[in-house]
């Protein structure tokens, strides 16, 4: 890994929101959950949550450069998912036209929170609106009544950005992410092929120089070259 990109990856770890996330709930289009990934990325997002349709259990064929960066938690019903993200404090705000329904941009997104996107076709579950604690809407002036899903989490996302960035939420000296997470996504993206060798024969990751080169003592090494 050249310090250049050891350095770049420092950065973006350091702009990590982890009081910031999304919940896709049954979103079955691969190029929708694909572009919300990649919005999440480009957002400062560590993590999202996803309750998968019964035929689609994993994520599968999204894009594998912002896959890399976003991690994804996955859980059974949106009852866990929900539970989970209040358990961390977070704000559960649900995209779902009604009469409490407040415009995205009167939310204070400077607060723990996560968004509830609905699927494609049916939108948030009845579920899902109940245990949320705010209905949110993306005003719209003409004829159609939603967006697709994928344009929706980054119009909600960039005013996240807008307010975190003015309240200097991006601007951190240290990452909010633990020691370990950061040495982890360190190693396995500056250097990706060792790291899959040493994850199939059970080996931990060694540390890494201030220039993100591997300090490992030869017993190590000899592990990963045995056939």
């Amino acid at each position: 890994m050249n310090l250049e990109r050891y350095q770049r990856i420092q950065q973006v770890l350091k702009a990590r929101q982890t009081d910031l996330t999304l919940c896709l709930e049954e979103v079955h289009k691969p190029n929708n959950v694909s572009a919300v990934i990649r919005s999440a990325d480009a957002t400062g997002l560590h993590k999202i949550h996803a309750v998968w349709p019964h035929r689609m259990r994993t994520l599968t064929h999204t894009s594998a450069g912002a896959r890399n960066w976003v991690e994804v938690d996955n859980h059974s019903s949106i009852a866990d998912a929900i539970q989970t993200l209040k358990a961390q404090g977070m704000q559960v705000l649900v995209t779902n036209l009604s009469d409490t329904a407040v415009d995205f941009r009167e939310i204070d997104y400077t607060k723990p929170t996560a968004i509830i996107l609905g699927g494609e076709k049916e939108g948030a579950s009845a579920q899902a609106k109940q245990l949320a604690d705010q209905d949110i809407i993306i005003p719209m002036v003409g004829m159609v009544q939603s967006l697709n899903v994928s344009v929706a989490s980054a119009v909600i996302l960039y005013e996240a950005q807008r307010q975190r960035e003015a309240a200097g939420m991006y601007n951190k000296e240290v990452s909010s992410l633990p020691e370990e997470v950061i040495h982890r996504i360190l190693f396995e993206r500056g250097h990706p092929v060792l790291a899959k060798v040493a994850k199939r024969k059970g080996l931990s990751y060694p540390p890494l120089d201030d220039e993100g080169q591997i300090i490992a003592d030869e017993a190590w090494w000899k592990e990963m070259q045995k056939a």
